[in-house]
């Protein structure tokens, strides 16, 4: 056995039927040229061939003493694993529609995973009308964070179109010398740092928290979203050009991260119109960002932070908001670097803390709303990726949604695509689906704006 840490236990302790705490992956394949109709299956046979299972995949939460309940990890021996129960072949329906699929990955993102089992799934879906095929994979998150969920499935590809050879995320060997840590690991890790702060570096927070006037938790409005919130969830996914953000970036002098937050704010105030619930005051997001100066490129380690932005939903015209939602990112990344890196890493995770509270449920509703809505922009494969063949047409990130958090949004680039991958209480958020179309209508509202 071993300890389980205070931070993976936090997510084991946390989950409840209302409160699934694992993160997901929708990804879609199109077939080789010339690849007949047993395509598919072939690659599933090929996957569920590999049942040498790394640890990460082989580790649930036991008892201790018979009794206490995640504290400790117990290990499952690979002749234990039941590899057709882990990864499961699914057809869709007739007519074999994306929402097919979607609705389909809605359900299986709703079910708790099986604690007396290695805490992963993968479902191998075939039936689309178009010939396409997907893998949706779900990991808890006291296992997995997502970020290094989606290295794992990347390392499982190729990015070369003639390799044939499967490789099984479960059975990648180990990096030895990995810095993928969450930012869960590095909140905890950071806690203590605090106290490390010095008259210098006091003088720096003093002038970051009054005088530069940081976004802090809790100044957000609250919403329809920021609500207590039911098991069932409902997922969206759909791809944009990245070419065409890059055009509203460089048009606009923005970053590439202040559109994609410009897209998602409009879509947001648009689909808060509809339903009649569009605040006052403007949506605070809560923002991973890098923290990495200039000289600092070539330097290894984290230096990833999080910010509050606000995202201007209070104001209609979409070019002012863009340059709402930019002054935003950069006076509060202009905050981090003027502090020392540990102190920076530090105060982000103070801003982070209050998501704590939605973890316990009950406790995320009983204050106002640190933040509105989680917005993260996770790197992916930067050139096409392929499986046996089959190239990776599509990779939807699918995170966790909250108490008093009832939507997240989480984007990925795929090659040339960015690929969006959002996930709502189904009862709190409804017509989910509908952002998608709000997506492409503030995207083109930020076309016109700048004149692209």
């Amino acid at each position: 056995m071993e300890l389980i840490s205070p931070t993976d236990s936090v997510f084991l302790l946390g989950e409840s039927r209302e409160h699934p705490m694992h993160v997901g992956g929708l990804t879609l394949f199109e077939p080789p040229e010339g690849a007949g109709p047993e395509f598919p299956r072939e690659v599933y046979e090929a996957l569920i061939e590999h049942q040498d299972f790394q640890p990460t995949f082989r580790k649930r939460p036991a008892r201790l003493l018979g009794g206490i309940a995640n504290l400790t990890w117990a290990y499952d021996d690979e002749d234990d694993i039941d590899i057709h129960y882990h990864l499961r072949r699914q057809a869709l329906p007739t007519p074999g529609r994306i929402r097919d699929l979607l609705e389909l990955t809605s359900l299986l993102h709703s079910s708790l995973l099986d604690r007396h089992r290695p805490l992963w799934e993968g479902h191998f879906v075939e039936g689309l009308s178009d010939g396409r095929f997907a893998l949706y994979t779900k990991f808890h998150h006291a296992l997995v964070d997502g970020v290094s969920a989606l290295r794992l499935m990347q390392r499982s590809l190729s990015k070369d179109p003639n390799d044939l050879e499967i490789r099984a995320v479960w059975s990648l060997p180990r990096r030895r010398h990995s810095t993928n840590r969450s930012r869960w690991q590095i909140v905890s890790q950071l806690a203590g740092s605090v106290a490390a702060f010095g008259p210098s570096t006091l003088s720096l927070a003093r002038a970051a928290l009054i005088e530069q006037q940081l976004t802090l938790p809790f100044a957000a409005p609250r919403t329809m979203l920021n609500v207590p919130i039911g098991g069932a969830r409902r997922c969206a996914a759909q791809s944009w050009s990245i070419d065409r953000l890059k055009s509203i970036k460089q048009a606009a002098g923005v970053s590439f991260n202040d559109v994609v937050l410009a897209m998602c704010a409009g879509a947001l105030r648009y689909y808060l119109v509809d339903q009649n619930a569009l605040p006052d005051t403007p949506l605070i997001a809560m923002v991973p960002v890098s923290l990495r100066k200039e000289e600092d490129a070539d330097s290894g380690g984290n230096m990833v932070g999080t910010i509050l932005c606000n995202l201007a939903t209070d104001v209609e015209d979409p070019a002012k908001r863009l340059e709402a939602i930019s002054e935003s990112t950069r006076s509060n990344k202009k905050v981090f670097s003027e502090l020392p890196r540990l102190q920076a890493l530090a105060l982000s995770a103070l801003l982070l803390s209050p998501m704590a509270l939605a973890i316990v449920p009950g406790l995320g509703t009983a204050a106002p709303p640190p933040f509105n809505i989680v917005i993260s922009n996770v790197p992916g494969p930067t050139e096409p990726m392929y499986l046996r063949g089959a190239r990776l047409d599509g990779n939807y990130p699918l995170s966790i949604a909250l108490d008093g958090l009832a939507l997240n949004i989480t984007v990925v680039n795929n090659a040339g695509n960015l690929d969006f991958g959002l996930v709502g209480c189904r009862r709190s958020v409804p017509h989910l689906q509908r952002l998608l179309g709000h997506l492409e209508s503030a995207l083109k509202d930020l076309e016109r704006a700048v004149e692209v």
